[in-house]
């Protein structure tokens, strides 16, 4: 009689159904996409200096990228269902110790945030691969971005004007999201995943496959833009705000630039549409394009702090752009037999960009402000930009004998 009042999709079933895992996606993106753009102000606030946020958003990069690592290693010794558990009860840390304040407490408060966020990361996709289907997956990535696209678009803005009523109030709110990340997967019950059995042969070490990578230059390149787009996101999403309170423009522009742009999102089917109508090489050539005039105004505009907003907020749609499309020419040029292993290889990119953007940025902001990154960040398109000339001029159009992509 109870689970009459529990909703269809929160119910258990051996299979959960697709939309548990967007719900999944959606909350994370809730609790991620308020912190967004008050951890950078906060962290500033904490130290009064542009360069010392680099140095901490360094060192933060790399214990995510030792521990995500080390994640499906524990999996083996601590049942999965417990490992999502501890990411959710990592940010229930990151937020109390945000809370608490101070030098010391808000750098260990990211730190927590972003295991947080690679500990659910890694049990997430180990649940997607398990329960959903090949042929769903596509679908599932779908519902996943209709999920999170309103957090992320509605969480920036929402976090800084939560922050102006009262200081704590965001990071409440967070781990209010993240209390209610953790009671949804405890009611779907997802548990441990499916058993495995016991492999007849011994596993692939995907760094086997690391040499193989680097004699594939297209392989190289979708890599590289990769890295390079989400650089420029780690640019946005920490030095704008930043830039905008030594500007003079207040803490609330850097968060409603940050939600506006998260709303193009939504324009992704379109962006894909153009893709197919025109093809991979134009489009990625044409976002980095844009990104690199726009990333390079803003710094040498930074004279007239709303000319390099609005120029930041431009370069942003090519981000949106590569979002759709940046990831076409790694895809596109995996062999099927690899396909698996240069996966493993690809999702380094996020770690890369994570330690090489405030590893940059603290050498650049040595002897330049922080319009210094911006102008840094435009010559990281110019080099994508050059690379993607490289580009088949037919990748990803219409193979006369298939009839499609």
């Amino acid at each position: 009689m109870a689970n009459k009042y529990i909703p269809l999709f929160l119910r258990h079933s051996t299979s959960p159904r697709l939309e548990a895992f967007a719900l999944l996606a959606g909350l994370e993106a809730a609790v991620r996409g308020t912190l967004i753009s008050v951890m950078p102000l906060t962290i500033y606030a904490a130290v009064q200096d542009a360069a010392i946020v680099s140095r901490i958003y360094f060192f933060v990069g790399i214990a995510s990228l030792i521990w995500g690592l080390m994640v499906p290693w524990a999996t083996r010794w601590v049942p999965r269902r417990w490992m999502y558990s501890l990411g959710c009860g990592l940010y229930l840390v990151a937020m109390g110790l945000a809370v608490s304040g101070g030098p010391v407490a808000v750098p260990l408060a990211l730190m927590c945030a972003a295991l947080a966020t690679a500990t659910c990361f890694v049990c997430f996709n180990a649940y997607v691969l398990d329960y959903v289907a090949r042929a769903d997956l596509g679908r599932t990535q779908s519902l996943q971005m209709l999920y999170a696209a309103t957090p992320w678009a509605v969480g920036p803005m929402l976090g800084v004007w939560l922050q102006e009523l009262w200081a704590p109030l965001p990071f409440l709110v967070a781990a209010g999201f993240a209390l209610l990340l953790l009671t949804a997967f405890w009611v779907l019950r997802l548990g441990n995943g499916k058993q495995i059995q016991r492999a007849k042969r011994p596993a692939v070490n995907p760094l086997a496959y690391l040499g193989r990578f680097f004699r594939q230059p297209r392989l190289i390149a979708g890599w590289l833009f990769a890295v390079l787009r989400s650089c420029g996101w780690w640019i946005y999403v920490v030095y704008l705000p930043i830039f905008c309170v030594e500007a003079g423009l207040g803490p609330k522009v850097g968060g409603v630039a940050l939600s506006l742009s998260n709303a193009l999102l939504f324009t992704t089917p379109f962006l894909l549409r153009l893709v197919h109508r025109s093809s991979v090489r134009i489009v990625v050539r044409q976002a980095f394009a844009l990104c690199l005039v726009c990333f390079t105004a803003a710094g040498l505009l930074s004279g007239w702090p709303w000319a390099a907003v609005i120029g930041l907020m431009l370069g942003s749609a090519g981000l949106v752009m590569l979002d759709a499309a940046g990831g076409l020419p790694f895809m596109l040029s995996v062999k099927p037999s690899e396909r698996v292993e240069m996966a493993a290889v690809y999702s380094s990119f996020r770690d890369v960009s994570g330690i090489l953007t405030p590893g940059a940025a603290w050498l650049v902001l040595a002897f330049a402000p922080v319009a210094g990154v911006f102008v840094a960040g435009g010559m990281g398109f110019a080099a994508a930009w050059l690379i993607a000339g490289r580009l088949h001029p037919r990748l990803g159009g219409a193979r006369p004998s298939r009839g499609g992509v």
